[in-house]
C-alpha cells in the first residue's frame, strides 16, 4: 500500500465501519490557542472537545492531522524516524467508547486491513492497568506474552484529564536490532518500532495529586502515517517510503550524487527531503517566512535545507524543484487540494527566500569559518554571543544553524550572550515602534504623482506606490523592517486635529504589514507608518486593506464625545471656555480649555449628565461641506490655531454642537454608549484639562469602581448604600480608639520607665539606665528616654528597639553626666556601628538607626563600655 492508500484505508475504516465523523486535517496554524506555535499532535486541534469548552460535532471523530515539530531538528536525517513534518492518524472518542473498542479496533485495522503479522505485534501497558491487559489477551491471535508493562505508560501534563496508555510495537527482526541480550520493546535500537499509541483518558488529576475518575472517559490515539508506511512497504526508514523518497531522488539528481553510498551525503539528502516537504505544507497553510514565531520556524527549516544543498555541492537555487516533487506525492491525496492549487505560489515564496539567503550564505559562512579558525588557534571552544548575533543580524543565520555548524566542528555557542544581544535588539525595535515617530521622509516629488492619489473610506484594496526606509526610497520591504508606505488609495484616517491615525494591516500575496499609524505630508499625501511582520512587499504590489475597525470606532466615539463635552462645558461653565488643545486615542480623550478656576464637582457632574442625555437621544451625526464663511455664520466653532481652506468640513449634532473638523466620528451619537469624566486638573495658568472615557473603556471604568465598592462593602459587612454611614462610624470609633491607645501607651511608657529606673546601675560615677524596649517608633523611644532621664540625677539612658526588622537607638544624658564627660553623640556612633547603621547628636541627646536587629544587645553593652572609657 502507498502512503496515500494507507491514509485513506485508515480514515475509511473508522468512518465507514466504526461510525466516526471523518474530519479534514486542521491547519498547522493553531486556532484560538495561544499556547501553541504550530500544531504538533493529532489531538491538539481537538483540545476544546476534550476539555469540554466546545461540544464536538460527533462523539466519534477520525482525522489525519498535519503536524510540525522542530524540538529535535538536529536529529533529522541521522535517525530512521525523526522528521519535522509528519501526519498523525487518529481516532477519538468524547465520552463514547473506551478501552475495549479502542484496543480491538486498532488490532483489527493492523491485522485485517493492513495485514501485519500478528506474531510480530507487541503491546505495552501501564503496570496497574489490568483492564487493558485483559482486553489485549482477548484479541484473536494476539500472543499474551507480548504484553509489556512499562511504568511510563501514563499520559499526563500537570493537573487535569489524564490516564494510562497502551503503545503498539512491531518487531522488525533481529537484523535491525542492537544485538544486546537486553534488547526488547522500549530499546533505543531500530528493532522494535512503536506505530500506534492509545491513550485512555479516565482520570482528572487534582492540584494536590489525587486522581478522581472522570464521569465521561475519552479516547485519544495517534498512529504515525510515515512509520506504518515504512513497515507496510518494508523500508528501513521513513525516508525510503513513497512519502519522502521521491524528494530524495530529486535532490540526489540535482546534486549529482547517489543515495546510499555515503552516510553524510545521505544525511543531507534526507534533511532536504524532510525540510522541502515541511516548508511546502507550512506555506500551503498560510505561513510566511519571518524573524518571529512560526514564520521563523519556516525560515529556519528553509535555510537549513539550503545549507545542506551547499554541502552536496548545489550552488544555484534548487528548492522549487523539490516543491514539484512534494506536490507530485500528494496530488491525488485527500486534504491536499490546496497544495496543488497553491503550487506556483509556494514556489514563488520559497524562491524569493532562497535567493535572499543564497546572496549572503557564502559571505556568512566565510565569516563563521574565520571565527572557528581563530577559536581553534587560540584554543577556545565558545563563539561569543556578539559574533553569533552579527551572523544572525547581518547574514540571516538562524542561531540554531550557527550552533549546529559549531557542534559539527567541536565548538560551542555562547547562547546567553546571543540572547542578551537579541533581547537588546527587541527592546530597540519595540521602543522605536512604541514611539511611533514620524519616519524620515525622502524627496518624493519625482516619485509620486500626488494628483493620482485618493482617500476613500470604503477602499479595501490598493497598490503600493512607494516605500522608504530611514529616509531612503527602496523597491522592497523585508520582514522585520520599518518603513513609510504610500498607497494609490487609502481608507486610513491620518493623524490630525488631536486624533491619532488609524491602524490596521496591509496583506499582499507574499507579505503581511502592520500599520501602526497614518500621517499626512504637508501636501496632504497620506503615508502609513509600517512594520513588515512577515514575508516581503514590493513597489507595485497589490494589497488587501484591513483597518482595525474596533480601534477606529473607539477613536470616533472619543472624538464625537469631545465635541459634545466642549458644547456642554460652554453651557454649564460659560462661554469663556475655549479649546486649548486635545488628544483623541482609542483608549481615552483629553481636552484642554481656557478657564481661570477649577471646574467644581457639581459642574463636572452637570457636564457629564448633559453629554449622556445627548447620547441617549440617539441622533445622527451630520457631516457636511460648505464655505468657511457660511459655516461661521451658522455658528460652527473653529480652532484659531488651525488653518482651514475655503471649503470646510462641518460636524454637527443637531441642536447641540457644530464644529469645523476633519476627524472621524460616529454615525449616531448613540454609538458612544456611555461618557464618563475621570479627572479634572490644571495644566498651566488659566488652562484646565479634563480626561474622559467612552464606550467599552467607560464600562470597564464603571465595572472597576463597582468591584471596589462591592469588595469594600463586603469588608465593611454592610450594603453598598450604607457604606458612607458605616465608614463615618468606623472613623469615629478609630479616633476614639486611637485616643484610648495613646493613653494606654503613655501609661505603659511610664511603667516601663519606672522598671528601667529600678534596674539602674552605677557605672563609672553615673547612674546608667539601659535596655531593649517595645515601642511603636523613634518618637516613643525618645519619650521613654526623656522619662527615664528626668527621674535620674547624674544619669544616662541608653535604649534600643527593634521595629519592623530595623534598629532604633537613643542615648540621653543629664546635665550632671555631661559635665562629667559623657557625650551621647559619640556613644551613639559606636553603638550604630555594631548594628550596621549610623547616627549622631549632641552631648546630651543622640539617636541612630541600624539594620542588624539581632545585634541590639551587643550595641547596648557597647554603650556601657564607651561610657566607662569617657569617664576614666
Amino acid at each position: 500500500m502507498t502512503g496515500n492508500e494507507l491514509r485513506e484505508a485508515y480514515l475509511k475504516f473508522f468512518a465507514e465501519k466504526k461510525g466516526h465523523l471523518r474530519m479534514e486535517s486542521f491547519s498547522l496554524i493553531p486556532e484560538n490557542d495561544p499556547t501553541l506555535l504550530l500544531i504538533g499532535a493529532g489531538m491538539a486541534p481537538l483540545k476544546p472537545f476534550f476539555t469540554g469548552k466546545m461540544k464536538p460535532p460527533r462523539t466519534r471523530v477520525t482525522t489525519s492531522q498535519r503536524c510540525v515539530r522542530t524540538g529535535d531538528i538536529e536529529n533529522v536525517g541521522r535517525t530512521a524516524r525523526h522528521q519535522t513534518y509528519f501526519e498523525m492518524l487518529g481516532n477519538f472518542s468524547f465520552g463514547d467508547y473506551f478501552k475495549k473498542e479502542a484496543i480491538s479496533w486498532a488490532w483489527e485495522f493492523l491485522t485485517e486491513v493492513v495485514e501485519l503479522p500478528k506474531d510480530k505485534l507487541y503491546a505495552t501497558i501501564y503496570p496497574k492497568d489490568d483492564e487493558a491487559a485483559a482486553i489485549w489477551r482477548e484479541q484473536p491471535g494476539f500472543d499474551p506474552t507480548h504484553i509489556v508493562p512499562l511504568e511510563d505508560n501514563f499520559w499526563e501534563i500537570g493537573p487535569g484529564p489524564c490516564g494510562p496508555d497502551s503503545e503498539i510495537y512491531i518487531d522488525l527482526g533481529e537484523e535491525r536490532g542492537c544485538g544486546e541480550p537486553t534488547c526488547g520493546v522500549g530499546c533505543d535500537c531500530d528493532r522494535y518500532l512503536e506505530i500506534w499509541n492509545l491513550v485512555f483518558t479516565q482520570f482528572d488529576r487534582t492540584e494536590d495529586g489525587k486522581y478522581n475518575p472522570l464521569a465521561h472517559k475519552n479516547i485519544d490515539t495517534g498512529c504515525g502515517l510515515e512509520r506504518i508506511a515504512s513497515v507496510v512497504q518494508g523500508k528501513p526508514s521513513n525516508f525510503e517510503t513513497d512519502l519522502l523518497f521521491p524528494i530524495i531522488e530529486y535532490a540526489a539528481a540535482k546534486a549529482g550524487v547517489e543515495y546510499g553510498k555515503d552516510a553524510e551525503t545521505d544525511v543531507s539528502l534526507k534533511v532536504i527531503a524532510d525540510h522541502a516537504r515541511s516548508m511546502s505544507i507550512m506555506i500551503m497553510d498560510g505561513i510566511l517566512p519571518s524573524n518571529e514565531g512560526r514564520g521563523y520556524v519556516l525560515r529556519r527549516i528553509l535555510r537549513r535545507a539550503v545549507r545542506h544543498g551547499r554541502l552536496l555541492g548545489i550552488k544555484d537555487t534548487f528548492l522549487t524543484g523539490a516543491v514539484d516533487a512534494v506536490v507530485k506525492i500528494y496530488q491525488d491525496a485527500s486534504d491536499f487540494g490546496a497544495l496543488v492549487a497553491k503550487q506556483d505560489y509556494i514556489k514563488k515564496v520559497i524562491l524569493l527566500e532562497e535567493e535572499r539567503f543564497q546572496a549572503t550564505l557564502t559571505q556568512g559562512m566565510e565569516l563563521l569559518n574565520e571565527h572557528m579558525e581563530a577559536l581553534k588557534k587560540e584554543g577556545g571552544k565558545v563563539l561569543g554571543g556578539a559574533d553569533a548575533f552579527k551572523l544572525y543580524d547581518t547574514f540571516g543565520f538562524p542561531w540554531e544553524l550557527t550552533e549546529e555548524i559549531l557542534h559539527e566542528n567541536g565548538l560551542e555557542l555562547d547562547e546567553k550572550g546571543f540572547e542578551a544581544e537579541m533581547q537588546a535588539q527587541r527592546e530597540r525595535a519595540r521602543s522605536a515602534r512604541k514611539a511611533n515617530q514620524r519616519v524620515a521622509v525622502p524627496d518624493l516629488r519625482d516619485r509620486v504623482d500626488v494628483t493620482k492619489l485618493r482617500q476613500d473610506e470604503s477602499a479595501v484594496e490598493a497598490k503600493v506606490v512607494c516605500i522608504w526606509k530611514d529616509g531612503v526610497l527602496v523597491d522592497e520591504l523585508k520582514d522585520g523592517e520599518e518603513a513609510g508606505i504610500i498607497l494609490d488609495v487609502t481608507p486610513f484616517y491620518a493623524e490630525g486635529g488631536g486624533q491619532v491615525g488609524d491602524a490596521g494591516l496591509l496583506i499582499s500575496e507574499l507579505g503581511r504589514v502592520q500599520v501602526s499609524n497614518a500621517k499626512k505630508l504637508p501636501d496632504g499625501t497620506v503615508y502609513h507608518v509600517s512594520y513588515m511582520e512577515e514575508g516581503m512587499l514590493k513597489v507595485g504590489d497589490s494589497v488587501k486593506i484591513e483597518i482595525d475597525s474596533v480601534r477606529k470606532l473607539a477613536s470616533a466615539r472619543n472624538h464625537t464625545a469631545t465635541h459634545l463635552m466642549q458644547a456642554a462645558l460652554k453651557k454649564v461653565v460659560g462661554n469663556q471656555v475655549n479649546q486649548a488643545g486635545s488628544l483623541v486615542t482609542p483608549e481615552r480623550l483629553r481636552f484642554d480649555f481656557s478657564n481661570f478656576e477649577p471646574v467644581t464637582e457639581q459642574q463636572l457632574a452637570d457636564v457629564e449628565e448633559l453629554v449622556n442625555e445627548v447620547i441617549l437621544k440617539g441622533q445622527d451625526v451630520e457631516i457636511s461641506h460648505m464655505k468657511q464663511d457660511e459655516a461661521r455664520e451658522k455658528g460652527a466653532m473653529a480652532l484659531f490655531s488651525e488653518k482651514y481652506g475655503d471649503i470646510v468640513r462641518v460636524v454637527t449634532v443637531p441642536g447641540f454642537s457644530m464644529e469645523l473638523c476633519g476627524g472621524s466620528h460616529v454615525k449616531n451619537v448613540g454609538q458612544i454608549g456611555m461618557f464618563k469624566i475621570v479627572s479634572e486638573t490644571g495644566v498651566a495658568a488659566g488652562v484646565r484639562r479634563i480626561e474622559a472615557v467612552t464606550g467599552a473603556a467607560a464600562l470597564a471604568y464603571a465595572k472597576k469602581n463597582e468591584t471596589i465598592v462591592r469588595e469594600a462593602s463586603e469588608l465593611l459587612k454592610c450594603h453598598a448604600d450604607d457604606m458612607t454611614a458605616r465608614i463615618t462610624t468606623l472613623v469615629d470609633e478609630n479616633k476614639q480608639m486611637s485616643q484610648k491607645l495613646d493613653e494606654v501607651r503613655k501609661a505603659q511608657e511610664k511603667e516601663d520607665a519606672q522598671k528601667l529606673l529600678s534596674d539602674a546601675v552605677e557605672t563609672a560615677g553615673v547612674n546608667l539606665v539601659k535596655g531593649t524596649v517595645n515601642v511603636g517608633g523613634m518618637d516613643e523611644l525618645r519619650e521613654m528616654a526623656d522619662l527615664a532621664c528626668d527621674k535620674l540625677e547624674n544619669g544616662v539612658a541608653v535604649l534600643g528597639a527593634a521595629i519592623d526588622g530595623k534598629v532604633n537607638l537613643v542615648v540621653k544624658a543629664s546635665k550632671e553626666a555631661v559635665k562629667k564627660g559623657v557625650h551621647a553623640g559619640k556613644i551613639i556612633k559606636e553603638m550604630a556601628a555594631v548594628v550596621g547603621g549610623g547616627g549622631g547628636g549632641r552631648p546630651d541627646m543622640a539617636q541612630a538607626g541600624g539594620k542588624f536587629a539581632e545585634k541590639l544587645p551587643e550595641a547596648i553593652e557597647k554603650a556601657e563600655a564607651v561610657i566607662k572609657e569617657q569617664l576614666k
